[in-house]
């Protein structure tokens, strides 16, 4: 079954404060009590077919993501000399990729980034911006594919934490992080480690993975999204900070405004995934003028 999701014709521009406000208190968009197994979303520990693989993905992410390890991706990535290529040609690659980390769907990412933008586009149909950073949020996911490295899924997908201090305990399956050498690293394991209290989340290294590969790729390529949009790809999979509440002390005021276009965006971005089928074709259109008003034709990857 394919659905079409219309774009209302009118919009009411008001002040941001008073926009984000509207935003979260809006019931546009209704959360579905369960996911595509009959589960509730993010239930890590419930049984079903994907539960083991999800357990085992996030022990070996939890053992291998270290300060240094991170330090190592970001200069390797950071050069963005992988490939040149579209937005759209990036988003197509990923119709094979699934995400091993993700206890809600087993369908190709492709479907996720359309429901995504059409679930936010439905409802908020004024900022495009919020559009276009629904359907690449997840591209950095690019990175499992060979031309990128063909990197492992633990070092793509998943939740992503703060490496450099105390990991919290909300994070999912934290029991796994006591076979993390950092974790036994009196410079890495205070509520502080490497850090400070205020000093800001785009001072602080997170464990590497797509989040963080698609913030440097449209940082680095100039895109023209606001600063919000580049926060929410960074830390759109930052559970323990947008819903713990965790690392806060490590925040300023930039990034407390905008946490609240995060926590806006996660909704969406959590609660879209189902069998519901975007036909590609009827909104190619729209996103590639977005594409075109933001980026480049060709970004370095």
């Amino acid at each position: 079954m394919t659905i079409l999701i219309d774009q209302p014709e009118l919009a009411v521009e008001v002040e941001k404060e008073v926009l984000v406000e509207e935003l979260v208190l809006d019931g546009g968009f209704l959360a579905p009590e369960t996911n595509s197994f009959g589960h509730t979303f993010r239930a890590y520990d419930a049984e079903s077919e994907r539960q083991a693989g999800v357990e085992n993905f996030y022990r070996i992410n939890h053992i291998s993501q270290t300060y240094d390890f991170v330090q190592k991706m970001r200069e390797e990535y950071g050069k963005l000399d992988k490939v040149e290529m579209s937005i759209w040609d990036c988003c197509e690659l990923l119709n094979d990729v699934v995400d091993e980390s993700d206890p809600d769907l087993d369908e190709p990412q492709i479907e996720h980034l359309l429901q995504t933008a059409e679930a936010i586009r439905k409802d908020y149909p004024n900022e495009d911006w919020l559009h276009l950073t629904g359907l690449i949020h997840d591209l950095g996911k690019v990175l499992l594919h060979p031309s990128f490295g063909e990197l492992p899924q633990w070092a793509v997908v998943g939740d992503t934490y703060p490496v450099g201090c105390a990991f919290d305990e909300s994070i999912v399956h934290h029991k796994y992080f006591e076979e993390n050498r950092d974790y036994h690293n009196p410079a890495y394991n205070t509520k502080y480690g490497a850090y400070s209290e205020g000093c800001g989340l785009n001072n602080i290294l997170m464990s590497w993975g797509h989040d963080d590969y698609m913030y440097l790729v449209a940082k680095e390529n100039k895109t023209t999204l606001p600063s919000a949009a580049l926060f929410i790809i960074r830390y759109h999979s930052f559970y323990s900070l947008h819903k713990s509440g965790a690392y806060k002390h490590l925040m300023n005021e930039e990034d407390a405004e905008n946490l609240k276009w995060l926590q806006i965006f996660n909704k969406y971005d959590l609660y879209s995934k189902s069998k519901v089928r975007i036909d590609v074709e009827k909104v190619k259109p729209y996103y590639l003028s977005l594409i075109e008003k933001y980026f480049p034709a060709n970004l370095r990857w």
